[in-house]
């Protein structure tokens, strides 16, 4: 059963989202918040982001467990299932993904591929609202957001380690002439792949520019991003190689194509360009399987090594 939450009689709601919920009174306390008018509380953001570390529950809701953003668009559904193109596609909103009719304090949604939903609403504050499966007794929560206040380069940020999967492949393009010689230097393909417990990587030493079909992985190991102590704006990876232990590298995104890998211990930067981007659709096409999981980066209490 959905545990009851309390909340602050004092909250201060704007108006339109005031005028869009009722209490629900037992005895004289307030124990729930619900929309009023379901319609106007959906569409009165562009964009609700789905907070997936909050979400409560054993269950899972599979085109919310994907996307990164859900909009309600009069009856229509879109979501930003992808980092890739984050901000640019659908005009920031996303691909249509399904269609949505709203009920009392309830949304049935009728998704492409996952089918027919019935989720209970329920108001946590001014921007957030709380989507309810009875049947798996699952929670999600969604934070209202417009798109000129959306801020689409931290929720890129958030999820990097998102975005190195959604290649088939990063091939190197450049390695800067400064720095040791290193055997990382021989690595000209990498692949990021989830997996049930850990991700791993693969790697090749191929020829760069041929097939994407045709490289053949040498390696495959394990890898990790880490947040960085101190320091909120650098993200770092390892890649676990049995012959020289964890290559640890400073992770920088150039742009949703590109990012770069700077390797400490050798002083050499590379350059890698993402190819064969994988759009996680509405249809069953092979791509459908990527999930975002409840999870918080591991730590690195490291110094930022690269000076420019």
């Amino acid at each position: 059963m959905r545990a009851i939450k309390l909340l602050l009689v004092g909250t201060i709601l704007g108006i339109l989202v005031s005028s869009c919920y009722a209490e629900v009174i037992i005895e004289d306390e307030i124990i729930a918040e619900t929309p009023r008018n379901t319609a106007a509380m959906l569409e009165s953001y562009e964009l609700w982001y789905i907070d997936i570390n909050a979400t409560t529950g054993n269950g899972e809701i599979p085109f919310m467990q994907q996307a990164f953003t859900l909009t309600f668009d009069r009856g229509n559904l879109l979501a930003n299932n992808n980092l890739v193109g984050i901000g640019k596609t659908g005009n920031g909103l996303g691909i249509a993904v399904g269609f949505y009719s709203p009920l009392s304090a309830a949304v049935e949604i009728d998704h492409d591929v996952d089918g027919l939903w019935l989720l209970d609403i329920y108001v946590v504050n001014g921007n957030t609202l709380e989507f309810y499966h009875p049947g798996t007794d699952t929670s999600y929560f969604l934070r209202g957001y417009q798109r000129n206040t959306f801020d689409y380069d931290q929720v890129f940020y958030d999820n990097i380690q998102y975005f190195l999967q959604e290649y088939t492949l990063w091939e190197k393009v450049f390695t800067s002439e400064a720095g040791a010689l290193n055997e990382f230097d021989e690595e000209t393909y990498l692949q990021f792949l989830p997996d049930t417990g850990s991700d791993f990587f693969r790697s090749s030493i191929d020829p760069p520019g041929i097939p994407i079909n045709q490289v053949q992985w040498d390696y495959e190991g394990d890898y990790q991003v880490y947040d960085v102590r101190n320091d909120p704006s650098l993200k770092t990876l390892t890649l676990d190689y049995d012959f020289m232990g964890d290559d640890y590298f400073e992770l920088y995104v150039v742009n949703d194509n590109t990012l770069e890998l700077y390797h400490p211990d050798s002083g050499t930067l590379y350059e890698f360009k993402g190819r064969g981007f994988q759009q996680y659709l509405k249809s069953s096409d092979g791509n459908a399987a990527r999930k975002r999981i409840k999870q918080k980066l591991p730590e690195m209490n490291v110094k930022r090594q690269r000076t420019n």
